[in-house]
């Protein structure tokens, strides 16, 4: 997917396939999920799951790497574990910003971060299969080779370039 918006005909002013608007829908089916599972969470309504998503998203970019850096001696002393941690203040943040979304306590968000986490690798399974480019092997019926179909321009295998 490809978000473009433009700028009153003089160009792209922003145009990126990162498919933000699909990453944002995953997010939010996550924290349906979470929410599900999880008795101490509670999401009052479908825009509170919108709304929560936006507002972890957004934390996610903004603050995330800010923490990490500020804490990154901890997260190297337990191997990276320190990152579950950040992300469940940022759960807990998100909860203190957004009215309908609560959380019961640390613990509650610290599941809730690894419950986001898992649901959203499941999520986004079927796009990195879609997405990855099929490598065609020598001797398919779609690979041709000729004599004359060589793109490195006369160099021989072993030829150094300077």
């Amino acid at each position: 997917m490809k978000v473009t918006i433009n700028n009153g005909g003089r160009g792209h002013f922003y145009a990126s396939q990162s498919g933000c608007l699909t990453r944002l829908m995953l997010l939010s089916i996550a924290v349906m999920v979470g929410a599900w599972l999880l008795p101490g969470i509670v999401v009052e309504s479908f825009g509170a799951v919108l709304l929560t998503a936006l507002v972890i998203s957004i934390l996610n970019n903004i603050l995330r790497p800010i923490l990490i850096v500020i804490t990154l001696p901890a997260t190297i002393v337990t191997l990276g574990f320190f990152l579950f941690i950040i992300n469940a203040i940022i759960i807990l943040m998100a909860s203190e910003m957004v009215n309908g979304f609560h959380v019961d306590n640390f613990g509650s968000a610290l599941l809730f971060s690894l419950v986001l986490m898992g649901v959203n690798y499941l999520l986004e399974l079927p796009n990195k299969y879609l997405n990855r480019k099929n490598l065609q092997q020598p001797g398919s019926p779609t690979f041709t080779q000729t004599d004359n179909d060589t793109d490195d321009e006369g160099f021989t295998p072993y030829e150094e370039v300077e």
